[in-house]
């Protein structure tokens, strides 16, 4: 009897998104995300404390030069309640977008040997960045109340919605520079340096009123402007939401989602052999 041998082969449709077979591999993501947190935290002195140091230094590094000697406006509202709440949101896209993007790479070796949906790799880095985000949250909080602010109950409902657009738009870029990463390393060099002018062009240190005119169109292209801003208003209850440029950010993060996961899976049939 001759042994049987598998032939697996791409799908022949890449007009589809795979979501549907994302669903029948879903304990496969939970595996990925939950040894990445484990790996992540393995042999540090801190552990998750890392999750709280760094957001809550940005915060005092931030308030002291822009604060305190550049005057920032902040909307009326103390400057380290303005800047974190910026902060604690842009943290888990930025962490997200590099993790992801680095993802295929660092898992190179479960690549070539085993079938499953590849996108599970990136996505799974950017739901890792979920449990920073609700330790970062919950400094939030401490901050608000250290200068006798109220969480506004509206702020709590809408923030699903503001995570989710923050990781669509994250798997979408970081999909899209995995698959890039695969064969130009050079990305793992440029995607830390992308961040950090990208939060320059992110109202995280500033507010969405300085910047109009003839520039208010780079607001609203980026995804985490109306994302950040409506998280500020909302949880602050310091003006009504600005409905034309959130719904520009669901957009525009709809949209790089889309064609981030569609370019991945029309180049992950050549993964295992390039990586």
């Amino acid at each position: 009897m001759s042994a049987k041998e598998i032939i697996i082969k791409p799908q022949k449709n890449l007009f589809t998104l795979g979501l549907k077979e994302m669903w029948e591999y879903r304990e496969l993501l939970y595996f990925f995300v939950w040894k990445d947190i484990k790996v992540r935290y393995k042999q540090t002195v801190i552990g998750v404390l890392w999750a709280v140091f760094k957001p809550l230094m940005a915060m005092f590094i931030f308030t002291f030069f822009f604060g305190s000697f550049a005057k920032m406006p902040s909307d009326g509202i103390p400057y380290p309640v303005f800047v974190y709440t910026g902060l604690f949101l842009w943290t888990y896209f930025s962490f997200s977008l590099l993790q992801s993007s680095e993802s295929m790479v660092v898992n190179a070796n479960i690549l070539q040997k085993i079938y499953f949906p590849r996108l599970i790799i990136p996505i799974s880095s950017s739901l890792v960045g979920l449990v920073d985000f609700f330790i970062a949250a919950f400094i939030l909080l401490g901050v608000m109340f250290y200068y006798k602010f109220t969480p506004s109950f509206k702020g709590i409902l809408y923030m699903p919605l503001l995570v989710f657009i923050t990781f669509l738009s994250a798997v979408g870029i970081g999909s899209f520079l995995a698959a890039i990463n695969v064969k130009y390393r050079d990305v793992r060099h440029i995607v830390p340096f992308f961040i950090q002018m990208l939060m320059f062009l992110t109202p995280v240190i500033y507010p969405v009123s300085m910047i109009g005119g003839k520039y208010k169109w780079i607001m609203a292209i980026n995804p985490m402007s109306g994302v950040i801003e409506t998280a500020r208003v909302t949880i602050l209850g310091t003006k009504p939401i600005d409905w034309q440029l959130m719904f520009a950010s669901i957009y525009v993060s709809v949209i790089l989602f889309v064609f981030g996961v569609f370019y991945f899976r029309k180049t992950e049939r050549f993964f295992a052999d390039v990586i």
